[in-house]
């Protein structure tokens, strides 16, 4: 089976790349390498240099006719979202829907997308949040996920174009980059490793439910062989605050590091935590890699692999 990824260079979509390869799926990469580093990308995998608003995007669709699709590519921050809302809108929706588009022609079977958990709920009234929670994103960032889901749901029941929306809570491990939520672990851990003492905004209590990307290779491996169509949480279920982070990752360097609080940030989310049994349920996914363990695992890459 042909799998092809977009945003495949990237954090995200390199480790699952990696991951389908070694299950004996045949991987192309989209990506126009903004985020993404061409050295992520695993040997044997067929690479494009490409981004999912160019007209030449179809042609890579011609040309390797994928069986399925991965959608990772994407303007990842929230807070860039919030600054220059008309350029998230320009990558994440009307990038997104060229790509469906483009998917949709050329009958792909299934589109997996990388969705946000973190973010189409916005302010959660429900802790965890299921499926069913109501849906108010409070960024621009949560609004195009949010879009894209719904141009997922027309395609699918106008043209039979069957999806997955993976809502991801905040992923973090190996080759991560700082942006999004979970950049806080990239962040914290190379100014560990140059001695510097990383920054906490406010008192640190603020919580996010953060999932190990070996965990996030996994669901979508079940994904591509799964019936269930639809949006799904991926995440843990349990919340870890920033001052549990900080001192997981003080412990894994082993230095003598206080910590050092600055102001809040304005209107930053508190609480964030994902229910995931239907995950259980449609996809037999639960994650088995703890916050200590997988913290411990990013520590030891970036210390390995220092920039």
């Amino acid at each position: 089976m042909k799998v092809l990824i977009t945003g495949g260079a990237g954090f995200i979509g390199s480790n699952v790349a990696d991951g389908l390869i070694a299950e004996g799926y045949e991987v192309v990469i989209v990506d126009d390498l903004s985020n993404g580093r061409k050295e992520n990308i695993h040997e044997k995998a067929k690479f494009y240099k490409t981004d999912i608003r160019d007209s030449r995007l179809e042609d890579v669709f011609k040309a390797e006719r994928p069986d399925m699709v991965i959608h990772n590519a994407a303007q990842l921050s929230v807070r860039v979202s919030v600054e220059e809302p008309l350029l998230d809108a320009d990558i994440n929706i009307i990038g997104g829907l060229n790509l469906i588009n483009i998917c949709n022609k050329y009958e792909v079977k299934k589109i997996i997308f990388a969705s946000s958990g973190g973010t189409v709920y916005g302010e959660q009234k429900v802790f965890p949040a299921d499926e069913s929670h109501p849906m108010a994103p409070i960024s621009p960032y949560g609004v195009a996920k949010l879009t894209t889901e719904h141009y997922l749901y027309y395609y699918l029941r106008i043209y039979g174009l069957e999806y997955i929306a993976l809502r991801y809570a905040n992923i973090y491990g190996p080759r991560q980059d700082p942006y999004g939520e979970a950049g806080v672990v990239a962040i914290f851990s190379n100014m560990m490793l140059a001695g510097e003492t990383p920054l906490i905004n406010g008192d640190g209590l603020q919580t996010r439910d953060y999932v190990y990307v070996g965990d996030v290779v996994r669901v979508n491996i079940d994904a591509i062989k799964s019936d269930f169509v639809g949006p799904v949480n991926i995440g843990t279920g349990i919340e870890t605050d920033v001052m549990a982070l900080f001192n997981i990752l003080k412990s894994a360097s082993g230095s003598d590091i206080e910590e050092k609080h600055g102001p809040a940030k304005t209107g930053e989310q508190m609480r964030s935590v994902l229910d995931n049994s239907l995950a259980g349920k449609v996809l037999g996914w639960k994650p088995e890699v703890s916050i200590e363990d997988g913290l411990k695992l990013t520590y030891k890459w970036f210390k390995e692999n220092k920039r």
